[in-house]
């Protein structure tokens, strides 16, 4: 694969890395940590908190001597496998996973910069339903979200091409 074919991946991981970074700066330059602000209330506000773990809290426990070193070698692998996986396997100019790859490196990037300037990740979108809470989280973390969503769906249709095929 050229560089030039690779340009989309990274403009998309740029641009997730420049928002996510953005509105963190904004939330804390502009929330004290722990302030929530209501913006549909009994539904969604902006909650200013620091996750020391991963998604939805896990390892938040463990000591930061080895929380975030490890963290920060996951994110580094994570990053460097996306990389290698999109440079060595998306031989074909497809969009769809190209764009799902580069959500999920921006989504890894933006947090990493968290861990290594914060030792946490700063997170701020806070979502509650019917009594429910979700967990807070951040504009790399939707990021992340929506790329494994998009190459769920592109499993998916493989998947059903790949039963149409065998069946005729």
């Amino acid at each position: 694969m050229n560089v030039l074919a690779a340009l989309p991946l990274y403009a998309i991981a740029l641009s997730v890395v420049a928002l996510d970074q953005a509105t963190k700066f904004t939330v804390v330059h502009s929330m004290r940590l722990g302030q929530s602000i209501p913006l549909v209330p009994g539904f969604f506000n902006l909650s200013y908190v620091l996750n020391p773990g991963a998604a939805f809290g896990i390892l938040a426990s463990h000591s930061p001597s080895f929380r975030s070193p490890f963290f920060v070698g996951v994110s580094l692998l994570a990053i460097g496998l996306i990389v290698y996986y999109y440079h060595r396997y998306l031989h074909e100019p497809t969009r769809l996973p190209g764009a799902a790859l580069g959500l999920i490196l921006g989504g890894a990037v933006g947090n990493l910069i968290d861990r290594l300037r914060v030792g946490m990740v700063i997170d701020f979108l806070d979502v509650h339903l019917s009594g429910y809470h979700w967990p807070a989280f951040n504009v790399a973390d939707a990021a992340i979200s929506c790329g494994v969503g998009l190459m769920l769906l592109r499993m998916v249709r493989e998947w059903r091409q790949d039963r149409a095929t065998a069946t005729r």
